[in-house]
């Protein structure tokens, strides 16, 4: 957008059987499923990288399966986040990152690392997590979203480490997990995920719309107004300013909904 960063609005995944016929057309071959998705949305969530490494022939069919400008973001896998001592998780890290997903070129995106909903805040196994995430592989800059699911982590301390490393805290809109809008790294990921079935868009269309403002506000770097910040604007440090690429991705609640909102969404950004 003019003035501002890129703004890609997405989904997660793309083989879901219940899309088939209410967002894939009624015939298309499941290897097509990549292709027509990404011809209807700007960004994919790859969720199976959180379950199981992927080959980089994978990787390199899947770039080549989308166009120009299109992104795919990537979740880190369990076995980096869902273990006692994040500390600890340096070999699984490397093993992640080494799978091939450098492949993807300039498809590749930020990296998500999500975490447990039983996860807690411990600042210093949190700060040594941050320090083994690394800034490059293969010669390919990487990108890192954090995405906690416990309150402690609306913490000062947690926003001040998160932007002193440089990652994105991850915003959440669910009614499940903790928001925190606090801007952190040069990227804003935001991950909306309360849908509902009863709404063709997923999102009433008031919603969609201060969805819309909210993502223009995000890529002119801008933090919006009339969110729980947990830092208050009087009380922040000063941080980078100016335009920020932003990702957002219609992903759980009413899933079924997930690739109409995304397309609702990036109408009214395109208007």
């Amino acid at each position: 957008m003019a003035g501002g960063g890129t703004i890609r609005v997405g989904i997660g995944g793309w083989t879901y059987a219940p899309w088939r016929g209410t967002f894939y057309p009624p015939g298309l071959p499941h290897a097509r499923e990549l292709e027509y998705a990404a011809a209807h949305v700007s960004a994919i969530e790859i969720n199976a990288t959180g379950y199981r490494l992927q080959s980089r022939e994978s990787f390199a069919r899947w770039g080549r399966a989308v166009p120009d400008g299109f992104v795919f973001a990537i979740k880190a896998s369990r076995f980096c986040t869902n273990r006692k001592v994040l500390g600890e998780a340096g070999e699984s890290i490397a093993k992640f990152v080494a799978q091939g997903f450098t492949e993807l070129g300039d498809r590749l995106g930020p990296i998500l690392w999500q975490f447990a909903a039983t996860k807690r805040f411990d600042p210093d196994d949190f700060a040594a997590f941050l320090a083994l995430l690394p800034s490059a592989h293969d010669g390919v800059t990487l990108r890192h979203a954090i995405e906690p699911r416990h309150e402690s982590f609306r913490d000062a301390a947690f926003v001040a480490m998160a932007r002193a490393a440089g990652v994105a805290i991850v915003f959440a809109d669910s009614p499940d997990y903790p928001v925190i809008p606090d801007l952190s790294g040069d990227f804003v990921y935001a991950r909306l995920q309360d849908q509902r079935e009863e709404e063709a868009a997923g999102y009433a269309p008031l919603a969609l719309d201060r969805w819309a403002e909210t993502a223009r506000a995000w890529a002119c770097g801008a933090a919006p107004a009339g969110l729980p910040y947990v830092v208050p604007a009087a009380m922040e440090q000063p941080r980078p300013a100016g335009p920020r690429n932003v990702f957002v991705f219609m992903i759980n609640g009413a899933k079924v909904r997930a690739p109409a909102a995304a397309m609702a969404l990036a109408e009214r950004l395109r208007g």
